[in-house]
């Protein structure tokens, strides 16, 4: 709780053998969603590659079972392992992560989760204009929203640092597409780690982006969990409540010392405040 504000905490687990370090559970789903649970966790944001390879009726049962929530599904696996990306010159590998990621929303409205944009968004490559591939994530994001709003479900992009990807690292630029993309349920996911690299200043442009954040990460300044750097939580989450959020705050860290170690020191730092 900071100044009254109740946070309800969740944690990213990867449903599916992952290459990406931050994701801080892999391994045995069901061993990970009850520790996640006895550590005092309200909810589990997934991360995943394929819905088409999980068995979702089982994971439900697995994740209710257990008294958790899913307030997010990640989907940038399905550009560190399979390379999928909105903003590839292949117009094939464009159309295969607009499909993959159609694909995500019986799974985002059967949890009533936020569908988050990370990397699957692409960088710009080689020999492709900057301003093409504006173009093709905009018209990629206007064809998800469109068919994401049949579902109820919520599309939140997340501004990553400049040494992952060369489309939207910071907050003005997130707000700069969500007026391109014009769509009521697209917005932002804010991730403490990336603005630490990119902005000006946490807590203002928390308060800038106000209505339009969706989902909201945190991990500390050298992507430990919250208290394992120098990073002022107490000020970036009061920043957060001045905005009128009333989300979830999710950890997405480096597993160190370990994956159990990191989540038990990071949902006892983040009561603490």
């Amino acid at each position: 709780m900071v100044n009254g504000y109740f946070m309800k905490l969740s944690i990213v687990l990867s449903t599916q053998p992952a290459s990406f370090q931050a994701a801080t559970f892999k391994g045995n789903l069901e061993e990970n969603l009850q520790l996640i649970a006895s550590l005092g966790y309200d909810g589990v944001e997934l991360a995943i590659r394929d819905p088409r390879l999980l068995d979702m009726d089982a994971l439900e049962k697995s994740i209710l079972t257990c008294g958790l929530s899913v307030p997010a599904i990640g989907t940038g696996q399905a550009w560190g392992e399979e390379g999928l990306s909105f903003t590839d010159p292949e117009q094939s590998i464009r159309r295969l992560a607009v499909e993959r990621i159609q694909s995500h929303l019986p799974t985002a409205q059967r949890f009533g989760a936020v569908l988050i944009i990370g990397l699957i968004r692409g960088i710009v490559k080689p020999g492709v204009e900057a301003a093409q591939a504006m173009a093709w994530l905009v018209e990629a994001l206007q064809e998800c929203c469109s068919e994401a709003i049949k579902f109820g479900v919520n599309l939140a992009l997340e501004p990553i640092n400049r040494y992952e990807t060369t489309l939207i690292n910071s907050t003005v630029q997130g707000l700069d597409l969500i007026q391109r993309v014009d769509a009521g349920n697209f917005g932002l996911l804010l991730d403490t780690f990336h603005m630490n690299i990119e902005e000006a200043s946490i807590e203002s442009s928390i308060r800038t982006c106000a209505s339009h954040i969706f989902h909201f990460h945190v991990a500390d300044s050298n992507r430990w969990h919250p208290g394992a750097g120098h990073l002022d939580f107490t000020s970036i989450l009061a920043a957060l409540q001045t905005t009128g959020y009333k989300g979830w705050i999710s950890g997405e860290f480096l597993p160190l010392p370990d994956a159990g170690m990191a989540a038990r020191e990071s949902i006892k730092f983040l009561k603490s405040l």
